[in-house]
This record gives C-alpha cells, sequence and structure tokens, in this order.
C-alpha cells in the first residue's frame, strides 16, 4: 500500500457515491455528535443488561446431582386436560390448553367447529369422557 493511486482511490469513491449515495463514502465521524453518542452508549447499556440476565436464566442449578436450569425451575408445573386427565406432550397440547382449556384430542373431538359453544361454558358429560 505504498504506491496508493490516489486517482484511482477518487474513480472508487465516486463510483461508489454515484450507485449508492454520498451517505456511503462519508466519514462514519461525520454525523457523530453528543446526542448519538448519549443513545448509543444507553443502547449498549440496555444490551449488556439483557445478555446478562439471558446468561443468568441460564445458570445450571444442581437438584439431587442433576443440573438444571434456572429457567424451567419458574415455570407452571406440567398441566394436565380438565377433561381427561392426560398431560400435555406436545406444543400443540399446550396450544389448545392455554386457548380452550384441553388438550389437542380433546379440542379435536369436543371444540373444533364448535368454539362459540365451548367458550359459553358447554363441556361433555362424563360417558363421552370415557368414549374418548
Amino acid at each position: 500500500m505504498k504506491d496508493k493511486n490516489f486517482d484511482r482511490i477518487a474513480a472508487f469513491e465516486k463510483a461508489i457515491a454515484e450507485k449508492y449515495g454520498t451517505d456511503a463514502v462519508q466519514n462514519p465521524r461525520a454525523n457523530w455528535d453528543e446526542t448519538k453518542e448519549e443513545e448509543y452508549l444507553q443502547q449498549m447499556k440496555e444490551f449488556y443488561q439483557k445478555t446478562q440476565q439471558n446468561e443468568e436464566w441460564q445458570e445450571k442449578i444442581d437438584i439431587n446431582g442433576i443440573k438444571i436450569s434456572k429457567k424451567l425451575l419458574n415455570r407452571e408445573s406440567l398441566k394436565c386436560c380438565p377433561i381427561c386427565n392426560s398431560f400435555a406432550k406436545k406444543s400443540m397440547d399446550d396450544v389448545c390448553l392455554v386457548k380452550f382449556d384441553c388438550c389437542e384430542k380433546c379440542y379435536i373431538q369436543f371444540v373444533e367447529g364448535r368454539e362459540e359453544r365451548w367458550l359459553k361454558g358447554w363441556r361433555p358429560d362424563e360417558a363421552k369422557q370415557k368414549n374418548a
């Protein structure tokens, strides 16, 4: 880089400016001021706080010789379906439990296509539940 061809560099800068605009060849410090510096420092502070919080969640705790993430200990206990008493096994079961208070199997059998009736409070009787 001892033999810099300044005419060639200027030609590259001119071509870049024509294609991408003058901001592409401008010095990044040209528009930087104290307010932007303060915003940047605030954003970095928030970023590092979130990173630190995430690392704390990923921290493992030893319980009876088994390492478990702190994140798992703060979750609600496993829910079971109030209709058929089965535990949620799939993510779709979790979705149905949150939205309709039943597992996916019960949703398909009792709720699907009859959401209004379900949301008004209808639930299957025990005879229908045993056949499910």
